[in-house]
């Protein structure tokens, strides 16, 4: 009804019939007449919950000096249905709450006018605001935790169960509790350490739609073939960050400048700006085929890297580099995750993914900082140059032959017939699993309506925009992104840039003003990694169930901003507090933006993004793989201007994206809501 009334809107202000003052008042004044109907059928169901629920306390209570086990399990099986019902009705909600952002970009599309932003800021934190009751829901939460206790003292039929309040970490293990807690957590936005972490893979877990799918405790999976993906992950970022604190000296000791080390860092990156794709569009078919020819193209990569000091050749470094980033297997990594982990399990496989690249990052310049020596082998240098090419040849040697006798490939027939199923079901499961039971006859106008506006005909923008289908190219995926997707890819490029610029100049500045050895910004880079997953802790545990994920998004910028600022070079004395401290600040608040970013991406991401060739994971990774290959090449082009100057001129550049993102996020920020 309100997507007819929009479209009568347009066609009356084109004609004069009405202003856009009045339009605005009348829509508003209909949006909340709407919710305030979703809200007041919220409350009369969850009064009835709450009914059903202390009429089984008081069967409890009679059944307590009994013994009769069978009498405790009905009972147990009676306080499940309504756990049952209420899934339906969390169900609801979020099904309500995403028409509402839906209804609110239509309207914004139709008329060119922010009333997102207007409606939002007007209503969210007012004291007769319905909004609160349908986003940040917090009244169903006691009747979640009325069924988790009752269910947790009936575990045992003597009632010795500990008590949830006394035992906060004890979690029962109900599959209809832990799915109420899944939609509770999606509602709110609620979060724990774990999908903190695992937000910063973008691999989004699919909604659990029907009981029977996650009752499924003995889903087969292969076990080491995901920790040969965890591998390859892991040995990928060593690879990446184990050239960073000598890659100045290579290019030197091969008769180049120091600043080329941005050429040779950055060559990985833009050969991975294809492999992304091609690895992406190959696990459609096979697992184990892209992971062998990534381990070859590594092994061949590195082998020309370490060769090319004997050779003297720089362009056998950057082929050798080249190589590398053409054997780039994330999109494998990340694919395999998504399409062969269990759902149970899916959240510690992508914080397993996350945890790999961080402690790579770590490893990769530390084992740098240890390959301090220099001796030769039949006419072959062994040097803190070159070693780092030779010990990679020899890890991903190593893994191909683990690879070869461990890695067992999914079926992936059954797997597509899986995913096609619950791609073209999940919408028909979602509203009729509401339908059958708790809410049958509010939603029988819904599906009226769904139905009448099925009939009518809407332009083809409208069309691709509800159909179900995967982005078939990128050009296709490109359309689908809003505003605030866009938004938050420019804060990704910017996060990726920034962090490049710090990394891969850190060994040419610090020599340069401070003199550090190869050792020193070893160790320096390593500590910078190993900040990584502790920040995580903090943040995924703590800050963000205290504060909204815009609010710490907007902070987040501004400390980067601020690192960014106090690392400028503004008089001639440039000390080791100053770049060490900026640095810190910098790096530390890129990586919990970052993982803010992903968690808000995913939020506002078409489902038409979540799965395919061209989902927002490759997107996310071709924004990220672009900005360091733009920082590598920013790097390189500073040099010529003297090292005296690379720092102020690198700098700039991130100093003008991070400006231009943090205007961005103000523009789209109640969007974000």
């Amino acid at each position: 009804m309100m997507k007819k009334k929009v479209k009568q809107y347009v066609q009356q202000t084109q004609n004069g019939g009405r202003n856009r003052e009045q339009v605005l008042k009348e829509f508003s004044r209909m949006l909340d007449d709407q919710i305030e109907k979703i809200v007041l059928f919220l409350l009369q169901q969850q009064g009835h919950l709450a009914r059903r629920i202390e009429k089984l306390g008081e069967e409890r209570a009679g059944l307590m000096e009994q013994s009769d086990s069978s009498q405790f399990f009905e009972l147990r099986e009676a306080y499940r249905e309504v756990g049952v019902d209420l899934l339906k009705l969390l169900r609801f909600v979020d099904m309500n709450a995403t028409g509402i952002r839906k209804i609110l970009k239509k309207f914004d599309k139709r008329f060119g006018y922010k009333f997102t932003d207007y409606y939002v800021s007007t209503r969210a934190n007012h004291p007769c605001s319905q909004l609160q009751q349908i986003f940040k829901q917090v009244g169903l939460v006691a009747v979640v935790g009325a069924l988790s206790r009752n269910l947790a003292f009936l575990q045992d039929h003597q009632g010795n169960f500990p008590s949830i309040y006394d035992h906060p970490s004890i979690t029962l293990k109900d599959p209809i509790i832990e799915q109420i807690n899944h939609s509770v957590q999606k509602l709110t936005h609620a979060t724990n350490l774990l999908q903190f972490i695992g937000q910063h893979a973008l691999i989004v877990p699919e909604d659990i739609q029907s009981g029977s799918e996650y009752l499924v405790d003995d889903q087969s999976y292969h076990f080491m073939s995901l920790l040969l993906n965890l591998g390859n992950t892991f040995l990928y970022m060593v690879n990446t960050y184990i050239i960073v604190p000598t890659a100045d000296d290579y290019s030197v000791s091969l008769g180049a400048a120091a600043t080329v080390c941005g050429v040779i860092i950055g060559s990985m990156a833009v050969a991975q700006v294809f492999s992304s794709v091609y690895f992406s569009a190959w696990s459609n078919k096979s697992y184990f085929r892209p992971l062998v020819f990534s381990s070859i193209m590594l092994f061949l990569g590195n082998l020309l890297y370490a060769l090319a000091y004997d050779v003297n050749s720089l362009a056998v470094l950057i082929v050798g580099r080249l190589l590398c980033g053409l054997g780039s297997a994330r999109a494998v990594n990340r694919r395999y995750i998504s399409d062969c982990v269990p759902l149970k399990l899916r959240l510690k496989a992508s914080a397993g993914f996350v945890s790999a690249s961080a402690l790579g990052m770590a490893c990769g310049p530390a084992l740098a900082g240890l390959l301090q020596t220099n001796f030769k082998i039949y006419g072959l240098t062994f040097d803190q140059s070159t070693l780092p090419g030779w010990i990679m040849c020899v890890a991903w040697i190593t893994y191909l032959f683990w690879l070869c006798i461990s890695f067992k490939e999914p079926d992936h027939i059954a797997r597509e017939n899986s995913v096609n199923t619950l791609s073209s079901d999940s919408g028909h499961r979602r509203s009729s699993s509401l339908e059958d039971g708790l809410a049958q006859p509010f939603l029988m106008d819904a599906k009226e309506s769904l139905d009448e506006n099925g009939q009518d005909n809407y332009d083809n923008e409208e069309d691709l925009e509800d159909s179900h289908k995967p982005a078939a190219s990128l050009a296709a995926a490109y359309r689908l992104l809003t505003p605030s997707v866009k938004v938050q890819l420019l804060i990704y490029f910017m996060i990726k840039f920034a962090m490049e610029v710090l990394l891969s100049e850190s060994s040419v500045v610090t020599t340069f003003y401070f003199n550090w050895s190869t050792s020193t910004v070893a160790m320096f880079l390593a500590v910078l990694g190993l900040t990584v997953l502790p920040v995580n802790v903090i943040v995924g545990s703590y800050i963000t169930n205290l504060f909204q994920d815009r609010q710490i998004l907007v902070a987040s910028e501004i400390m980067v901003l601020i690192g960014i600022v106090m690392s400028f070079r503004f008089t001639s004395d440039y000390s080791v507090p100053q770049y060490v401290s900026s640095a810190l600040i910098t790096f530390v608040f890129a990586e919990v933006l970052e993982g803010v970013n992903l968690s808000l991406l995913s939020r506002v991401m078409s489902s038409r993004l979540s799965r395919g060739t061209y989902n927002g994971g490759l997107l996310s990774t071709e924004a990220g793989t672009l900005a360091r290959v733009a920082a590598d090449m920013t790097i390189t082009a500073a040099g010529y201007l003297g090292q005296s100057s690379l720092l102020n001129a690198t700098l700039l550049p991130s100093l003008l994206i991070c400006v231009a993102s943090i205007v961005a996020t103000f523009c789209t920020y109640n969007s974000l809501y």
